[in-house]
């Protein structure tokens, strides 16, 4: 019951982060390795997979009472992004992520960089690219981080939110609300490939998603009660989390 509580109060703190900005793994995972430090490594990942595609769609659901997107571009992404991420998952079992680890930490830091010069990023939702070119970049940017999040995966949800106030000129909490559909689909195909080969602890999996569940609808909330410039505040925080912790995961451990 003690480790179920831990897990469940991480799981509360996850989806609230998650649904804010992306990047509850880096609550809710660190918090099932501690706990069940001899478990296989894969039941832990489905198992957080588990707890956590609840938790995204609730918060996706109540980000689109409120902010609207355009379907005919954000559901083709959502395809690649399954597709992709199922194929991402196939492949880190023949080629370990050893180079990405250790470039992640870089990456994220020009993001944050990016992010802190310009003061206004994301503030407002910038002018609409055409069509066409909007469908093709979010089918572009969702099987490219699909992919990423199959075969290694920290920080995905911070990933799509950056592309798509960089590349398509959402505003922060509209990126969220899309970034939200594209992480649900990624979810599910990596749900799917570790149900298919046995990898869930599906009564603590379900636990933790219920605590899972109320910490998003908490974070959605106050992300739409306090609007973009809450969020890019939120989004700093979480990537300067995100490079301490790939840091040392790539170089230190």
């Amino acid at each position: 019951m003690t480790d179920y509580l831990i897990l469940g109060v991480a799981a509360f703190v996850a989806g609230f982060v998650d649904a804010v900005v992306g990047g509850g793994g880096l609550v809710q995972l660190p918090a099932l390795f501690t706990v069940y430090p001899s478990a296989v490594p894969s039941s832990l990942l489905g198992t957080s997979k588990l707890a956590g595609v609840w938790g995204t769609s609730v918060a996706a659901f109540n980000y689109l009472k409120s902010v609207k997107l355009n379907w005919s571009v954000i559901l083709p992404g959502a395809i690649a992004a399954f597709l992709l991420s199922f194929l991402g998952a196939i492949t880190v079992t023949y080629i370990p992520p050893t180079w990405l680890r250790m470039a992640l930490p870089f990456v994220l830091a020009a993001i944050a960089v990016y992010t802190f010069a310009n003061k206004d990023f994301g503030i407002v939702q910038r002018e609409a690219l055409n069509l066409v070119t909007e469908r093709k970049l979010t089918v572009l940017f969702g099987a490219l981080i699909g992919f990423y999040d199959g075969f290694f995966g920290p920080g995905t949800g911070s990933f799509f939110v950056f592309v798509f106030v960089r590349f398509l000129g959402h505003s922060f909490l509209s990126a969220s609300a899309a970034a939200k559909v594209l992480n649900v689909a990624c979810n599910a195909a990596a749900l799917i490939w570790f149900g298919v080969s046995g990898n869930i602890m599906v009564a603590l999996g379900l636990s933790m998603a219920v605590c899972g569940v109320f910490g998003s609808l908490l974070g959605s909330n106050v992300a739409i009660r306090f609007g973009s410039a809450f969020v890019r505040k939120v989004f700093l925080l979480i990537v300067v989390c995100l490079i301490a912790k790939t840091a040392y995961d790539g170089f230190l451990r």
